[in-house]
């Protein structure tokens, strides 16, 4: 056991998406100021990727199968020995000590997201990081929210006003990972926090394309939208695409593999078998660059900065795909990464779960209730002491 410092500005958030393709991890720094905020700093990433064999059995979890609680458990615990690894490079690369560090903020890994019968589950050993890290651990975020009434989901829109907002305009922060959402952030005045601040998920982020070049080209992902952009837009395959009910909901709502998945492909796919592999890559990036930009166009048409975050932003095609969709809809915003606001895109997500890790340290809430649809705000998580 290790003697914790009380005192420590110092958080690890430990983040594994929906693209299953392995863990982020940071180490912030939190230093209030004289107005009680609290700056963000990231002192450190690390990246620990998933073997080909944790990620075919997660990915086997996302649906109902023989003997699967002993499969889940033993996942689990795999998945707590690649965050102690991540946590352990964190530490080597910066020299801090585990008594230095007030708590890791671990996510999990989403198996099964059912937020409509009061439900979703997220893989994770938090007790046995706590051990073989000797750190306080701050796991299972989504559960509370969901208790009272959300969806549990998106989380990360309470980070994005924390640290995006802008005093003079309107921004959306688009996160773009196995799934994407966004967050429509309001002007703040005086600091204060906007009742029109608002975020969901808008549907498949990366998810069906990285499907789809793992089946064609063999690949975990088309990198920087190469294969996509070397194809055509089937009109007709994108308009039945987008025929699908859950794009027409209003928020809150939040979505995941529950849904957009291998069988839900093969069924648009169906329809037009005639077309090239390339050709359908394209579609799947206008989709994703489509049902984004719709969103944005309805629900933030005043928007002046678009940033985005998640493996998305290393698509050159994609972003250029999601900078022409919202024109086409008459939105001129600029689109960037968030690198132009100072946080790298794919650290975003693992300062979230560290800054969530922090709110549940000062037990304030981490959850806003205008995005998730819960009864009101709630501390998120729960405490595995080391």
């Amino acid at each position: 056991m290790t003697t914790q410092n009380v005192n420590t500005p110092f958080f690890i958030g430990l983040m594994s998406g929906t693209s299953l393709d392995g863990i982020d991890g940071v180490i912030a720094s939190f230093s209030s100021d004289a107005m009680g905020h609290n700056p963000i700093a990231t002192l450190a990433s690390a990246y620990v990727p998933f073997s080909a064999a944790l990620r075919r059995e997660l990915m086997a979890l996302q649906q109902a199968g023989e003997n699967e609680i002993e499969r889940e458990s033993l996942v689990a615990h795999t998945l707590a020995t690649h965050c102690a690894a991540c946590v352990e490079r964190l530490l080597a690369d910066t020299g801090y000590r585990a008594n230095q560090i007030r708590a890791i903020g671990v996510h999990g890994q989403t198996i099964r997201h059912r937020p409509e019968l009061g439900f979703t589950r997220q893989t994770n050993n938090p007790a046995l990081l706590a051990e073989l890290t000797g750190i306080d651990v701050i796991a299972d975020f989504r559960s509370r929210d969901i208790a009272a009434g959300g969806q549990g989901a998106p989380l990360v829109p309470a980070f994005h006003q924390a640290v995006f907002a802008s005093p003079a305009e309107t921004r959306v922060v688009v996160n773009i990972g196995g799934i994407a959402n966004i967050s429509v952030l309001r002007p703040q005045i005086n600091g204060a926090v906007s009742d029109a601040d608002i975020g969901f998920d808008t549907g498949p982020g990366n998810v069906l394309m990285d499907l789809w070049v793992k089946v064609n080209q063999g690949q975990d992902y088309d990198a920087n939208g190469i294969w996509g952009a070397s194809g055509k837009v089937i009109p007709q395959l994108l308009k039945a695409c987008l025929d699908e009910p859950y794009f027409a909901l209003p928020p809150p709502k939040s979505t995941g593999r529950d849904l957009f998945h291998e069988a839900w492909l093969a069924e648009k796919l169906a329809l037009f078998p005639q077309f090239a592999p390339a050709d359908v890559q394209a579609t799947l990036t206008a989709l994703t660059a489509s049902t984004i930009a719709d969103a944005i166009v309805r629900y933030a048409a005043d928007v002046s900065t678009v940033v985005v975050c998640g493996g998305g932003a290393y698509n050159a095609h994609l972003m250029q795909a999601l900078g022409q969709a919202l024109s086409r809809g008459g939105v001129s915003a600029s689109v960037a990464s968030t690198d132009t606001l100072g946080i790298a895109p794919n650290h975003v997500e693992a300062l979230a779960f560290a800054w969530l890790a922090q709110r549940f340290d000062l037990r304030l809430p981490g959850n806003l209730p205008a995005v998730t649809g819960a009864a009101g705000p709630r501390i998120l998580g729960a405490l595995y002491p080391a």
